[in-house]
């Protein structure tokens, strides 16, 4: 069952209304704000079949449209009998969704297999011949902002030939009802976590902030940490630390900053969960790491 899809009514909306339109769609938007759970929640609403795509530098137009199986064309030579469909060619042959992740990412001689299919609404294979596209055929892409690492700008028959829906990061409220469906944590302590993690995106230093996915994570781990230290579920240090896990690999910072991204998490999280707090013993607080 997919993941419900939280504040995109309008969204929802646009797409069911542009893929019954006949159209094809580009759905671009930061990390971690739905794009994916947006169309796998319409698509499993319709009768046409879903395969996905990851985008990447790997994605052949052979691994895309398919490939004839070696030891059968010995066998019987070239025959449709041997051919190995693809995602692409599945999705012609059965009127379905296609769905390709992080489109920017694929190369250009991929693209231009897309391209041609948007425009003529068939393929055609060397050796296998035509295939037409079914009634129902539609393509529905994502990417990221150019700005992320290893993306390239698609060129403008892309736009040219699909309508985009931007997608934006959803509301505080929107993304801690997020972080509580992938389990049971104290409410006001999950609303600073997402806040935590949305002052990311907003910090002078960072180029790009973390998604939803770093409180997701951040929640999970600090639960864990505090049970396996016997502290509290909003311990400051395991939250501390589990932030310094959850965030420091996904945020981007200027390269004109100077600083680390444990340095911005760490400024961060004293922000919204205050200095550390006192020890007994000495009357200072702890460092980070220290148990």
């Amino acid at each position: 069952m997919p993941l419900p899809v939280l504040d995109r009514a309008r969204e929802v909306e646009l797409l069911v209304a542009a893929l019954d339109g006949g159209a094809h769609v580009l759905l671009e938007g930061p990390p971690g704000t739905g794009k994916s759970t947006l169309l796998r929640a319409v698509s499993s609403d319709r009768a046409a079949p879903f395969h996905l795509v990851e985008g990447n530098a790997e994605l052949t137009p052979a691994r895309l449209v398919g490939h004839f199986d070696p030891a059968q064309v010995l066998a019987q030579g070239y025959t449709p009998d041997v051919f190995v469909d693809g995602p692409l060619v599945r999705a012609l042959r059965e009127g379905g969704l296609l769905y390709v992740e992080e489109i920017n990412r694929v190369p250009e001689e991929t693209l231009n297999v897309l391209i041609t299919v948007m425009s003529e609404a068939e393929l055609t294979v060397p050796r296998l011949g035509l295939v037409r596209a079914e009634p129902g055929f539609r393509l529905v892409a994502a990417m990221n902002p150019f700005d992320a690492v290893g993306t390239e700008r698609i060129s403008s028959a892309i736009y040219d030939r699909t309508c985009r829906i931007a997608m934006d990061y959803q509301s505080a409220e929107t993304e801690a009802n997020i972080v509580a469906l992938r389990g049971p944590s104290d409410a006001a302590w999950r609303a600073q976590v997402v806040d935590l993690v949305r002052r990311t995106r907003e910090h002078g230093d960072v180029r790009i902030g973390s998604s939803v996915r770093g409180a997701i994570d951040l929640v999970a781990i600090a639960t864990r940490l505090a049970e396996m230290r016997g502290v509290p579920s909003d311990d400051w240090q395991a939250g501390l630390d589990a932030a310094l896990v959850s965030l420091s690999g996904r945020i981007r910072m200027h390269e004109s900053a100077g600083r680390r991204p444990e340095d911005v998490v760490r400024e961060l999280y004293e922000q919204v969960f205050g200095a550390p707090p006192a020890t007994p013993e000495s009357g200072e607080g702890t460092e980070p790491g220290e148990a």
